[in-house]
C-alpha cells in the first residue's frame, strides 16, 4: 500500500469513531452531519503535517479541494446526495493516489455489504431494533454513509497493517 502505516496509526483512534458516527446518523436520519465532515478533515489538517512529509500532506491536502468539486458537480447532477459529497471531500486526503485501485475494491465490497445488510434488516424482524430510523422508509434511498464511513475506516486499518 501507499499510503504511510505510521499516519495511518496516528489518523485510526480519531477516524474509527468519527467513521462509525458517519454509518449511524446516516442510518438513524439520512444525512451525514456537517459537524463530523469539518472533524474528519481537521484531523488530517491537525496531525498530517505531524506525521507525512510535508509536500505529502500537501498533495493530500489538495485532494480535498478537487474532490469536494467534483462532488459538488456530482450533487448537482443529481448523481450523490450532498453529505456523501462532503464526506468524500473529506476522506481524500487520507487516500493515498496509488491505492485508488485497492479504495475502489474495498468500497465495492463494503458497498455490497452495507447494502445487503440494509436491506435484509429492514425487510425483516431485525428492524424492530430500531423502527424510527429514517432509512428504513426511504424507498429507493440508500444511507452511502453506512458504506462511506466503513470504507474510509478499512482504507485506514489495512494502511496501519500493510502501509509504507
Amino acid at each position: 500500500m501507499a499510503f504511510s502505516a505510521t499516519a495511518a496509526l496516528w489518523f485510526l483512534p480519531f477516524l474509527i469513531p468519527l467513521c462509525l458516527y458517519v454509518a449511524f446518523t446516516d442510518l438513524q436520519a439520512m444525512r451525514i452531519a456537517n459537524g463530523t465532515v469539518i472533524a474528519i478533515a481537521l484531523v488530517f489538517a491537525l496531525i498530517g503535517p505531524l506525521v507525512l512529509p510535508f509536500e505529502v500532506y500537501l498533495w493530500q491536502l489538495a485532494q480535498l479541494g478537487i474532490v469536494l468539486v467534483a462532488g459538488i458537480v456530482a450533487n448537482a447532477a443529481g448523481i450523490m446526495g450532498a453529505g456523501d459529497a462532503k464526506f468524500a471531500a473529506a476522506a481524500a486526503p487520507y487516500i493515498a493516489l496509488g491505492d485508488l485501485q485497492l479504495l475502489i475494491v474495498i468500497f465495492t465490497a463494503v458497498l455490497l455489504a452495507a447494502f445487503a445488510a440494509h436491506r435484509i434488516a429492514k425487510f425483516t424482524p431485525l428492524r424492530r431494533i430500531a423502527p424510527d430510523w429514517d432509512s428504513w422508509d426511504q424507498g429507493r434511498k440508500f444511507p452511502m454513509g453506512l458504506a462511506l464511513g466503513p470504507t474510509l475506516a478499512l482504507y485506514l486499518m489495512l494502511a496501519a497493517a500493510y502501509g509504507t
